[in-house]
């Protein structure tokens, strides 16, 4: 028997994998598709943006430079001047509704307790390549992956999941669906899914044109709906406002596609051929709980919308790293009282906002007399200063907060890249999956304390490059800050928040 059955080998099933295995948790992972590779997962049609919160997630498991290498990224652009004090500026900052806007009206000092280090960017990259630096990790630390085992049914009772696929019986004390927006452990284990409805059918598409010419290259709103062309040959994109009602009901026909390309775009232009297309919408739906007894989901299993902004490989992420350390210590027997249902108290939220700032962008977009003075509107109330460093804080992935009941302000957001006097940074500390205390005052009373904790907290201490005026801190291994003191820590609030995060003492 397994600890962990995962229901699907994409980034968020794969990620969630590895995390498990670097805490010591058996796991395998069922996968539909025979396949690892394929078109939709390579570019043009497999490409994605990872945003910096993303990034740092990779760093942080020591897989950064494997990444960069695999979506051919220059590690230049992402990093920073390691001897730096204060962070660069961002170099780039995502779309609202198609919109583009200037990094440079980004206020760097509305973004608080940023430190500089190797992730501060985000970058474009591809399905395939995280899928194949995520598998190479997840396999590294023991984790099995059954690809051509798609799931027929799931049962449960209070000690064990058991899963069949692929004609066999699957036993695991808990079951995870990373399946995808058409979860079917979703569908099988009873899970609430509510939302609200599309407005468009979208189309990707890898095509011939007749006249590439008559298409202009980038991002276009229509008075119809929106095209998108990329430096990619063919490769095609577009958004067309009829309510979602073709998705999936009707082949996806050269004289279809041309005829809404025709009507989006407002040209004569003629497709000669389609290579690959397929079709998706803004449906925006929401499980109402991530766990469901010992079935717990992650990514487009628990929640959908579209991808303008493309923010749901990088929720998904998230969502794997906050479940990882709950579920494994959970499995081990060391985790608090209701740990494991802080991952729906913390990541539902998050899910939302995503949810809610992609209907805010179809909104935004949708065509109608009034629909150009509303995006003028937008255009101009995002493009001030303070309306791109909004977008960039809503995007980046390094703004979220959960909220952990604490007024300090740096308690539930993600932990700066703090550099001790020996070079080694936070997220080298982190890379094994446990918690951190760092102390810049080499305080004999929280060392004493930490060292409680030894076998799931790390203990580091003495000076830094750059404080941000703390003294110590407690930081989770999904890199979350749990506590924060001055320049006299109370070693007694830090072992609270250790007790509260990582349970009794342990040494």
């Amino acid at each position: 028997m397994y600890d962990v059955v995962i229901v699907g080998a994409g980034p968020v099933g794969l990620f969630l994998a590895g995390e498990l295995a670097l805490a010591d948790c058996s796991v395998l992972v069922l996968e539909r598709d025979r396949e690892r590779t394929s078109p939709w997962k390579a570019l043009p049609l497999g490409m994605r943006g990872l945003n910096a919160g993303s990034v740092e997630t990779f760093y942080r498991r020591g897989m950064l430079e494997e990444l960069l290498t695999a979506s051919s990224a220059d590690g230049e652009l992402i990093g920073a001047d390691p001897d730096a004090h204060e962070p660069p500026a961002p170099r780039d900052v995502s779309h609202f509704a198609g919109m583009r806007l200037d990094p440079a009206d980004i206020d760097a000092t509305a973004l608080p307790f940023r430190l500089p280090g190797p992730a501060m960017e985000g970058i474009m990259t591809s399905l395939e390549a995280v899928g194949t630096v995520l598998t190479e990790w997840a396999a590294g630390l023991g984790v099995q992956i059954l690809r051509g085992a798609a799931v027929e049914a799931v049962t449960q009772d209070g000690d064990t999941v058991v899963t069949r696929a692929g004609g066999r019986d699957h036993q695991a004390r808990w079951l995870v669906g990373c399946d995808g927006g058409r979860s079917t452990v979703r569908e099988l284990a009873g899970f609430d899914f509510v939302g609200t409805e599309p407005l468009f059918t979208g189309y990707t598409a890898s095509v011939a044109f007749a006249d590439p010419r008559k298409l202009a290259m980038g991002f276009h709103l229509t008075p119809a709906g929106m095209y998108l062309r990329t430096p990619f040959e063919g490769h095609l994109g577009m958004m067309d406002f009829d309510g979602g009602a073709f998705d999936r009901s009707q082949p996806l026909t050269r004289e279809h596609l041309q005829t809404v390309l025709r009507r989006v775009s407002g040209t004569d232009t003629a497709l000669t051929g389609v290579h690959l297309a397929s079709s998706f919408t803004d449906r925006a739906m929401q499980v109402t709980a991530y766990r469901n007894g010992r079935i717990l989901l992650a990514g487009d299993a628990a929640h959908i919308h579209s991808p303008l902004g493309g923010q749901g490989l990088n929720l998904g992420i998230g969502d794997s790293m906050n479940l990882g350390w709950k579920l494994a210590a959970t499995i081990h027997g060391t985790a608090p009282d209701g740990l494991l249902d802080t991952y729906t108290a913390e990541r539902h939220p998050i899910g939302a906002a995503i949810l809610d700032w992609s209907r805010a962008q179809v909104a935004t977009m949708n065509p109608g007399p009034n629909a150009p003075a509303l995006r003028r509107l937008v255009h101009d109330l995002l493009s001030t200063r303070e309306g791109t460093t909004h977008v960039f804080r809503s995007t980046s992935g390094l703004s979220h907060r959960y909220d952990l009941g604490s007024d300090q302000p740096l308690v539930g957001r993600t932990a700066p890249d703090f550099r001790l006097a020996d070079g080694t940074r936070l997220g080298d500390l982190l890379r094994e999956g446990h918690g951190v205390a760092l102390d810049f005052t080499t305080d004999q009373r929280l060392h004493d304390a930490a060292m409680i904790w030894k076998g799931p907290i790390r203990y580091a201490a003495g000076p830094v490059s750059n404080d941000l005026g703390f003294g110590a801190l407690l930081i989770r291994p999904d890199g979350v800050v749990a506590w924060t003191d001055d320049h006299d820590p109370d070693h007694e609030a830090f072992r609270r928040a250790a007790t509260r995060w990582f349970g009794g003492p342990t040494a």
